[in-house]
């Protein structure tokens, strides 16, 4: 289940923004410092979104952010800002955050922005997931098998790919059935389709 994870010094604001949440129905985890989020989360298992506050003891919210990509964690971030951080929330912002807000917090904005961010956050997972089931099926072909993939991706016609390879037409043939049927696809659009998805090129040789 996608978790709201916050990150804010102040015992009060995260005391209300886990009682607001908890109303809505989301999930909370709530963490007073950078530091402490680094030292007990989970990489891996990391899933929802972000709510950062940009002021915070030692490691500031834009250290926290930074920190977050160099480890790969593609978490939507929304910075928490005070009027005068607004120039530090846009910089944020060019870090890749997803959105700020800023304080005090109004719900009426709160809750939208969470509902998109973690919207964002199963799409990209989807994504993720997806290329990664393609990756694995692309795995049980044949190095020839591959080269022709690449060369049919290239648009390269079946007697170009044979003379290219020093196989007949039919032998290309054969090798592009055996591809459909490993990479469970019925026609050549949707071959095509994954390779360009895996960004297949024929090598230039």
């Amino acid at each position: 289940m996608p978790t709201v994870l916050i990150v804010d010094d102040d015992d009060a604001v995260r005391d209300s923004l886990m009682l607001l949440l908890g109303l809505h129905g989301y999930r909370t985890q709530a963490f007073g410092s950078a530091e402490d989020f680094l030292n007990q989360i989970d990489d891996e298992g990391i899933r929802g979104c972000m709510l950062l506050d940009l002021r915070l003891p030692g490691m500031t919210g834009l250290e926290l952010q930074a920190a977050l990509a160099t480890r790969k964690i593609a978490l939507p971030i929304l910075i928490l800002t005070a009027h005068g951080d607004i120039a530090t929330a846009r910089h944020a912002l060019k870090a890749g955050a997803f959105d700020f807000i800023e304080k005090p917090i109004d719900p009426e904005r709160l809750i939208p922005t969470i509902e998109a961010a973690l919207a964002a956050d199963a799409t990209v997972r989807e994504d993720v997931a997806r290329r990664t089931g393609l990756e694995r099926k692309l795995e049980r072909l044949t190095q020839r098998e591959r080269q022709v993939l690449e060369f049919v991706v290239s648009g390269r016609h079946n007697r170009e790919i044979a003379a290219d390879l020093g196989i007949s037409p039919r032998t290309v043939e054969v090798y592009k059935a055996r591809m459909m049927q490993k990479l469970q696809v019925e026609r050549l659009p949707d071959l095509i389709r994954i390779a360009l998805d895996l960004d297949l090129r024929a090598r230039e040789r």
